[in-house]
């Protein structure tokens, strides 16, 4: 799940205080993509010329201006109009070109000339599904998947869902979709083709690490509705707490398993984040301020001058003092890697158990481009309180512990006794 920072609820997205770099970046490419669709509707008409478009009274102080940050500040449009009436007088099958579809793919063309995988532009339907992500309630397969080393990978099934229960792993890397090679497919691409009505299915070819060949798992869809916070009790002093990720009711969820580990005096808390794919921003900062004391550094923000801006806890710490062990693995990304080094770095009681996070630390800001569509954009990276990088990078964690396939198989979950043994001998 991608971070989306000041996040609050899907339909009406809080966009925070960015600097004012910010803002005009967004402005940059809002404009831009206005000017493409105006262009359309008004210059074909005119019988312009395509290759002095953007030389043209109507567009090149615009143009100017609109990308007086980028390394090229006078793009040829003229190369994209003619492409433009070539596609519509010669294509065989002109008749048919879907305006709109055309426009929007080029916008998309244009993004992924960043090699961002995280900016991207949401259609009218992918930006129902993205909504629907945020919401935790929509229908597929329950995985979050992520671009790692330019290959489709599983960050991590959801708890429960169709991916977990056909056995889909975090770190499996993801060669084709319905036998579509997925190479060239973008993160929402391969997203909307898992997606589908409950009780159809979806087959995906993947590689394992320990495998010497490739495998297929055939997937259900299904309603997914996922609960994000799960407690239970090793021992009748230390809590389990599983996050699963960060989505509108964590944060209530989180609260509500506060209450039960201070009625019962929990000594030892094991906070697990594994698989947790990350989500809201504000969920991560909130359940920090639940288990860090006030006014500490939970992430710092830094845009691509270097500017840094610190993220705070907002006070109602009532659980700093319970030793305290998080679980993370290679599904651990985003949200869940940002609270795992918030924790470790404010605190001398807390110890990272199991194997190195994911490493997503970009920050993205959405943007509404019109009533249907909108623009998901990184602005910036996260750091942890003491500056290192997440992005790329990952948590390590303090005591490493491999879980094997065949501890997999086998129902073992050794990165999970190892953490219960440290708690055990610190609660002593």
């Amino acid at each position: 799940m991608n971070e989306v920072k000041g996040m609050t609820a899907p339909s009406n997205v809080n966009q925070g205080s960015p600097r004012p770099k910010k803002r005009g970046s967004f402005v940059s490419l809002f404009f831009l993509t206005v000017l493409v669709v105006l262009a359309y509707s008004i210059g074909v008409e005119r019988g312009k010329s395509t290759s002095n478009v953007a030389g043209s009274s109507a567009f090149s102080l615009p143009v100017s201006n609109i990308l007086s940050n980028a390394k090229d500040t006078h793009p040829d449009l003229g190369t994209f109009w003619k492409t433009w009436d070539i596609l519509h007088e010669r294509f065989v099958d002109s008749e048919e070109l879907d305006s709109t579809a055309l426009v929007y793919g080029a916008i998309k063309g244009m993004l992924s000339a960043t090699d961002d995988p995280y900016t991207t532009f949401f259609d009218p339907e992918e930006n129902k599904a993205f909504n629907e992500d945020i919401s935790g309630s929509f229908e597929g397969i329950g995985a979050e998947i992520g671009i790692k080393n330019k290959i489709l990978t599983i960050v991590a099934p959801l708890d429960d869902a169709p991916a977990e229960q056909a056995g889909l792993r975090a770190g499996d890397k993801v060669f084709e979709i319905d036998d579509q090679n997925t190479a060239e497919m973008t993160i929402d691409e391969a997203k909307n083709k898992m997606r589908g009505k409950k009780g159809t299915e979806v087959k995906l070819t993947i590689f394992r690490d320990g495998d010497k060949e490739t495998r297929d798992i055939v997937i259900r869809r299904d309603v997914i509705n996922v609960k994000s916070v799960k407690l239970s009790w090793k021992d009748d002093a230390i809590a389990l707490v599983r996050i699963n990720q960060f989505g509108e009711g964590t944060v209530h969820e989180f609260e509500e398993a506060v209450k039960e580990v201070r009625s019962r005096n929990a000594r030892g808390i094991l906070l697990d984040l594994r698989d947790n794919p990350g989500g809201l921003l504000d969920g991560a900062v909130d359940i920090a301020s639940r288990m860090i004391p006030k006014k500490s550094p939970v992430v710092l923000e830094e845009d691509g001058e270097g500017r840094r801006e610190t993220l705070s806890t907002r006070g109602g710490d009532v659980l700093s003092g319970t030793e305290t062990v998080v679980l993370i693995n290679e599904g651990s990304a985003s949200a869940s890697e940002i609270l795992a080094a918030a924790l470790r770095e404010n605190r001398g009681n807390v110890t990272l158990i199991g194997k190195k996070s994911f490493g997503k630390g970009s920050v993205q800001e959405l943007v509404s481009i019109s009533n249907e569509t909108a623009l998901k954009v990184t602005v910036a990276r996260w750091l942890t309180p003491k500056g290192k990088q997440i992005n790329k990078e990952g948590i390590a964690p303090d005591i490493e512990v491999e879980f094997t396939n065949e501890d997999y198989d086998a129902g073992r979950d050794p990165q999970l006794d190892r953490a219960l043994e440290v708690v055990r001998e610190k609660i002593r």
